[in-house]
């Protein structure tokens, strides 16, 4: 595979448009510059097409165009991804499902739902929201991203330390492979014989197939939610709190963390009344009503016993909404207090929370830059937003570097470089912080079973030869992607 000629990237848009439509391919330079990143700007590079089939047959069709061209594919949804992983390779062909979002079927009496990778993962509960049910699985883009990234990242969300992230909600999925063909994985029985191929697809990163219909697993709505704020001075005692709530056998469905640079960012952007010179824990109580009131009550009394100032509870639907818009929006709002960001995601374990919070602080100072921290506490998901201004000269590249002294802070205290955003092109150098040599060429070994040619997003998660801390340059395969490369073409 390697870069296409004009001819050739002429030649392969006619052969696409005859396959989805010439409406639905995307050829012009002008049209390809929104396709050259995802939500990760800090690295752009301009596919060769774009296109955007609308059915399970026509990405067979353009998959397999592609392959007979050598033009490598990227897989895209929504483009809300954070860590690189639809961002394109020189020469590729982008193929988004943002066409494909139909909902295919709901069964309540079995509690699933099959629907096209493009469907919104919100638009999920509202579908079965009238008849009771929902969709656990929340990322704070829930709005506006898809369940083929979800699928493919494994996204979580803020509910997540109850109810588990993408995976344990997914049942069934079809996907194209590197050739053509259609195959169904999973399935609505409990337990079918052979192995489970839904594992590595969950997570995969689109590095196996193109994912084309999931079938998912609903939840009947609880009886009862209850939300709490606990205002705590500092992130000491709420890192305690955290530790001492889960320690003591209570299980919230939610416990999201914000330090005071992210409260002065929800505010601006929400009009929320918090006070700005504390941390603040963000709880939600779900289920039967006497768990919720037990919940609710003890985890009210252990943040007090570490230090809270105070327990809030809101006065109405209204003012709980509000509280949650002010967390989900904070990856946005950041950008009221700061003109750029870096958002990381790393885990830790929760008893490390304060101690990884102090070093952060002093990582951050030793950089000369800002961080705002506002994570998912309940599980130790981290989400550093590293605060700098491009137009300064070298504060982008601070920036980088800090956030990679952060992955490997998670790595040294026992977690790891991601919990939920993926590998991605971002975090791929560290990947060898975190895994030998042996793990990984373990781990290509099972992409390459899927993917033999690296046909699908080329060059990501696995660690290629450049140094941690820099910007990504040309694609160079792993050892075991390059063996696979040469085998196929």
């Amino acid at each position: 595979m390697g870069p296409l000629t004009e001819a050739a990237r002429g030649a392969l848009a006619a052969r696409m448009a005859d396959v989805v439509g010439r409406a639905h391919v995307v050829s012009e330079p002008s049209e390809l510059l929104v396709y050259e990143c995802d939500g990760l700007t800090h690295g752009r590079t301009r596919p060769a097409l774009v296109v955007l089939p609308g059915s399970t047959a026509e990405v067979a069709e353009v998959v397999k165009a592609a392959r007979a061209a050598g033009a490598p594919i990227v897989p895209r949804g929504a483009g809300t991804g954070l860590s690189g992983g639809a961002r394109p390779v020189p020469g590729c062909v982008v193929v988004s499902l943002a066409r494909m979002t139909r909902i295919l079927g709901v069964d309540l009496e079995n509690g699933t739902v099959r629907v096209e990778p493009g469907v919104i993962n919100l638009d999920v509960t509202r579908a079965v929201a009238g008849a009771g049910w929902y969709y656990a699985p929340d990322p704070s883009s829930q709005g506006v991203c898809t369940i083929g990234g979800n699928v493919a990242e494994n996204s979580g969300g803020a509910h997540c330390l109850k109810y588990g992230f993408t995976t344990n909600h997914v049942l069934a999925a079809r996907l194209v492979l590197d050739d053509g063909l259609v195959l169904d994985v999973g399935g609505t029985a409990a337990d079918a014989p052979g192995y489970d191929l839904l594992a590595p697809l969950v997570g995969s990163e689109g590095m196996l197939g193109i994912v084309t219909e999931v079938t998912l697993r609903l939840l009947r709505k609880p009886e009862t939610t209850r939300t709490f704020l606990a205002i705590f001075p500092s992130s000491d005692e709420a890192g305690d709190a955290v530790s001492q709530i889960i320690a003591a056998g209570i299980l919230p469905a939610a416990i999201e963390m914000m330090d005071s640079l992210a409260i002065q960012a929800a505010k601006a952007a929400t009009g929320l009344d918090w006070p700005e010179d504390c941390a603040l824990l963000l709880m939600d109580a779900d289920g039967p009503a006497p768990e919720v009131e037990h919940v609710h009550r003890r985890a009210s009394e252990i943040a007090r016993a570490c230090g809270a100032r105070a327990v809030q509870v809101p006065r109405d639907e209204a003012e709980r909404q509000l509280m949650w818009k002010g967390r989900k929006s904070a990856f946005a709002a950041v950008g009221r207090i700061s003109p750029n960001y870096l958002v990381e995601d790393g885990v830790i374990p929760r008893s490390e929370i304060a101690s990884v919070l102090r070093e952060i602080g002093r990582l951050a100072a030793e950089a000369g830059l800002r961080v705002a921290n506002v994570f998912h506490a309940g599980d130790g998901n981290l989400h550093p937003l590293v605060l700098y201004d491009a137009r300064n000269p070298g504060e982008e590249e601070r920036a980088a570097h800090l956030g990679g002294d952060i992955l490997r802070l998670c790595i040294r205290v026992g977690g790891s470089i991601t919990g939920e955003h993926g590998v991605g092109a971002e975090k791929a150098a560290y990947m060898a912080e975190q895994f030998t040599p042996e793990d990984l060429d373990t781990m290509m070994k099972v992409r390459c079973a899927f993917d033999g040619g690296a046909l699908f997003n080329p060059g990501k998660v696995f660690p290629t030869p450049r140094l941690c801390g820099e910007k990504p340059g040309p694609y160079e395969p792993h050892p075991v992607e390059r063996a696979g490369l040469a085998e196929r073409w």
